[in-house]
């Protein structure tokens, strides 16, 4: 039996001749990421072992995205710590206020991650980097100490599952939707330690940015990974990336599953029978049709973060918002994921239109998705958005409501001041 692409990249960097899944193992890392949340910690073990220096001072990026610019002196210590440690220990890729964004659309849109590549991060959503062709996967902090040290990691191999989308994508669809419908097919243990596949024609012609998307979310189906064939898509965006920002990091490659690989289970989907779909409270498995939701008016719309901050999504927001309105009791709160983001969103002209909306246009930050900053929900407020998890309290007060979906959906229910279909809109 052949081997799938996560085991595959698994066993070249364990430097075994094979690798079945329950396997455990340890592997090279070939990047590692820490936040302001839970880089302090990786910092203090790694202070605590009276370590000397890191594997390597350009294999490891630092990202105070969670709760700055600071909004307290916790956070503002915790994002210190950062910059201190980056000074001492040289490291490259440390990513201040003005050059930051969030981390998970920051790496991708730097070269940093590429097709190939065995990646680490002490968030849960570091698993968006396979949409590349990566083995890209959460760990701890005190996991993520270790690979300061040595540059390696232990893994248990994961069985795989393969899901097969066909058809052509309805309009207002994205990648956004895809995964909310497989992730209320099986639910959000469905793929508990296992890699997401995500392969057929649906997928080949999906933007990166959608499949960007998809692989941020395999976490939310208990995934260990979500991961992508690399093709003509992704070898064009990782080209750009490198030849824009990191031309040093150009050596990549590309891994593909075999045709007799094993998979725990394949799952098929038409797409052409998926709708715009909204994730109600108070989990991302609890999806229905965005047009089947009646009068449930919102106090808050969040567009941005990891999943749903990129250019494209700002796009798709814009031309729902242009000539319109936010009813006068909601919040629109539009947060570009970097500052390349930022700043494409201002020289098209869409902060313009967010603003003459009545939106707020916002640095890059993961702010109100984790309930850290700019933009925490009062008991009883609901708010829709383009983020990834809508548990209970997540975005606030535990009384309040998170409801989940893609940028147009997000942006209608706005202007209606209820959740919506875009169609409702224009």
């Amino acid at each position: 039996m052949g081997y799938t692409i996560t085991e595959k990249i698994l066993m070249a960097h364990a430097g075994k001749k094979s690798v079945k899944s329950g396997d455990f193992i340890e592997a090279k890392v070939d990047f590692c990421l820490g936040n302001d949340i839970t880089a302090p910690l990786s910092i203090n073990e790694f202070e605590r072992v009276a370590a000397k220096k890191v594997f390597d001072n350009t294999r490891i990026a630092l990202v105070p995205d969670h709760f700055t610019p600071a909004k307290d002196m916790k956070s503002a210590n915790n994002a210190k710590q950062l910059a201190v440690f980056s000074r001492k220990h040289g490291i490259k890729h440390y990513y201040e206020v003005g050059q930051m964004g969030v981390e998970h659309a920051l790496l991708p849109e730097q070269g940093l991650a590429k097709p190939g590549d065995l990646i680490v991060g002490a968030d849960s959503h570091t698993c968006t980097y396979g949409a590349l062709g990566a083995f890209s996967t959460g760990v701890g902090s005190t996991d993520l100490a270790a690979v300061f040290i040595k540059g390696k990691c232990w893994f248990r191999v994961p069985e795989s599952m393969k899901f097969v989308f066909k058809g052509k994508l309805r309009k207002w669809v994205g990648g956004k939707d895809l995964i909310l419908h497989t992730i209320g097919d099986i639910g959000v243990s469905g793929a508990a330690y296992k890699a997401m596949e995500f392969t057929g024609d649906a997928i080949r012609h999906l933007p990166m940015e959608d499949r960007l998307t998809m692989c941020n979310m395999a976490i939310e189906a208990g995934a260990k990974n979500g991961i992508i064939e690399p093709d003509a898509e992704t070898i064009r965006y990782v080209k750009k990336a490198i030849k824009e920002f990191n031309p040093e990091r150009k050596a990549y490659k590309c891994y593909t599953s075999d045709k007799d690989a094993g998979y725990s289970k394949v799952i098929e989907y038409d797409v052409s029978k998926i709708e715009p779909l909204v994730a109600m409270p108070h989990l991302p498995s609890n999806v229905r049709p965005a047009h089947k939701i009646k009068d449930i008016k919102i106090d808050q719309v969040v567009i941005g973060s990891c999943t749903n901050g990129r250019i494209s999504d700002l796009r798709i927001a814009a031309k729902i918002l242009k000539g319109q309105k936010v009813k006068p009791w909601v919040r629109l709160i539009v947060i570009p994921a970097t500052q390349k983001i930022y700043l494409e969103a201002v020289n098209e002209g869409l902060a313009n239109i967010f603003v003459h909306a009545g939106a707020v246009f916002s640095t890059p930050s993961c702010g109100p998705c984790l309930g850290g900053h700019l933009g925490i929900l009062a008991a009883g407020e609901r708010a829709i958005a383009t983020t990834n998890r809508n548990f209970v309290g997540r975005m606030g007060h535990p009384q309040s409501e998170v409801y989940l979906s893609n940028a147009a959906v997000a942006a209608a229910s706005a202007v209606k001041g209820r959740i919506c279909h875009p169609e409702d809109v224009i």
